[in-house]
């Protein structure tokens, strides 16, 4: 019995139903400011578990990456049309496929990454299977790690909740986990709210909120007399965990207000939106390069791009060769700027949608539907340029060769354990304190060790 057989038999005893996920809680940014003060440093809750609250196992992490910047690419991309090239003839004649060291790609859709191909500046893993072909379930799954309908599925956090909880610090400004153009990104789950994603919607004009409409000086005493006036129900209150979060939203959101960090960090110049395509998804990566610039805390970026479900008229020019084109500028000009001030070496990148799409000839609406195999993007943060994990068949419906030492398809579970082990984060824990009792696991299973980060990835 091979590794894949033995995988799909585990499997085969602990299903994965596939059915409809629920929304998870969130922090938005109104709701984060309309309760903040003036003046005062941000503090951030560290729930971390002592010891005996917590199970897992020694393995060797990569510990190569400070930080993950996550591209969510929403919709499900064409992997035949980007990132696993397969020709066919309806394709337009301006994708100019191209051979770059043994890979072919679409050089004329994306020729920014085409050149860090070139470079050696990012790998593709071609072996990714997903579990399901329902947008919104597996939507959830990628950025969860785990079967959003399972039991813990509710109340799982999102992996930047995980990396916030692993590696937020006291006093720090940024929130640990930053959701930019992700409004319906998943949240923290049963982690206190402290853990949540910040949620922003880049503009030129910084974060919205920052200031008063009385100013500072009036600002400052009305949030010192409110302080006064009910400080014994806001810290360590009697009223439990809710009103502990919301102090520490007024905290973090006060932090944030008349800092000239904050808004260098979160504004950025007409030529910036230029260089990156003058896009939401390209000033979503202007502002993760400049936050991350800023080293106040922020370790985990979420940045969705969506619009990828082409079922009709893929190659229409506001489809495919549209959305290649925003994808190219805003990644292209972000590895480019990372390398240029030398953070590309600390910080992974990592992309993939929820699922792959059917391959060949076009459909009779000249679209793509929904497939399992996808590919995912990693650069960066310690990994080795250059690298193919995985090979599918000549029309990219099947995988024929896993590429790498689990010798099985690489699930999303895998990715979220790749991400832990980047950042040294043992993706074996087992936390005790799941409000079910069942044990809240980082990565499924892995007292079993049925998921695992991609090695192969790593120099």
């Amino acid at each position: 019995m091979n590794e894949q057989e033995k995988f799909d038999r585990f499997i085969e005893k602990y299903p994965h139903p596939h059915v409809h996920c629920t929304r998870r809680p969130h922090l938005s940014r109104r709701n984060f400011f309309k309760i903040g003060g003036a003046g005062v440093t941000a503090s951030y809750l560290a729930n971390k578990l002592p010891a005996q609250d917590l199970v897992q196992y020694q393995v060797n992490m990569q510990n190569t990456a400070q930080n993950v910047i996550y591209i969510l690419l929403a919709g499900a991309p064409s992997h035949t049309d980007l990132f696993d090239y397969k020709q066919i003839a309806q394709q337009p004649a301006s994708f100019a496929p191209t051979t770059i060291n043994g890979v072919t790609f679409p050089a004329g859709l994306m020729p920014k990454l085409a050149q860090h191909l070139e470079n050696g500046d990012f790998s593709i893993v071609r072996s990714l299977n997903s579990w399901g072909l329902v947008h919104s379930l597996m939507q959830t799954w990628t950025q969860i790690g785990r079967n959003p309908s399972a039991v813990l599925g509710n109340i799982s956090p999102n992996i930047g909740s995980v990396v916030a909880i692993e590696k937020t610090q006291p006093n720090q400004l940024f929130p640990t986990f930053l959701a930019l153009n992700s409004q319906n990104c998943a949240g923290p789950g049963y982690f206190s709210a402290s853990y949540a994603p910040f949620k922003v919607n880049p503009t030129n004009g910084g974060l919205r909120n920052t200031t008063s409409p009385e100013g500072q000086t009036r600002f400052e005493a009305k949030y010192a007399l409110m302080h006064s006036l009910d400080d014994n129900l806001r810290i360590n209150s009697p009223m439990g965990q809710p009103m502990d979060d919301y102090n520490v939203f007024y905290q973090t959101a006060t932090g944030m207000m008349y800092n000239p960090i904050v808004n260098k960090a979160f504004s950025y110049t007409t030529a910036q939106s230029q260089a990156y395509g003058n896009t939401s998804f390209g000033n979503a990566c202007i502002t993760a390069k400049q936050v991350l610039e800023a080293n106040q805390g922020t370790k985990y970026v979420e940045i969705t791009l969506g619009g990828w479900d082409m079922h009709v008229n893929i190659y229409a020019q506001n489809q495919l060769p549209t959305l290649g084109k925003q994808l190219d500028d805003g990644l292209g000009q972000l590895i480019t700027d990372l390398q240029a001030n030398g953070l590309y070496n600390n910080t992974m990148i990592v992309m993939a949608g929820e699922f792959g799409r059917t391959v060949g000839p076009l459909t009779a609406a000249a679209g793509r539907d929904h497939w399992p195999v996808q590919f995912a993007f990693f650069g960066g943060g310690g990994i080795k340029g250059g690298t193919i994990i995985g090979q599918t068949d000549s029309t990219g419906a099947n995988i024929v060769d896993f590429g790498w030492s689990r010798g099985r398809q690489v699930r999303p579970e895998d990715i979220e354990a790749t991400i832990y082990s980047a950042l040294g984060i043992n993706w074996t824990i087992i936390r005790q304190d799941d409000p079910l009792h069942r044990g809240f696991y980082y990565v499924p299973n892995s007292d079993t060790d049925l998921y695992g980060p991609i090695n192969e990835l790593f120099g």
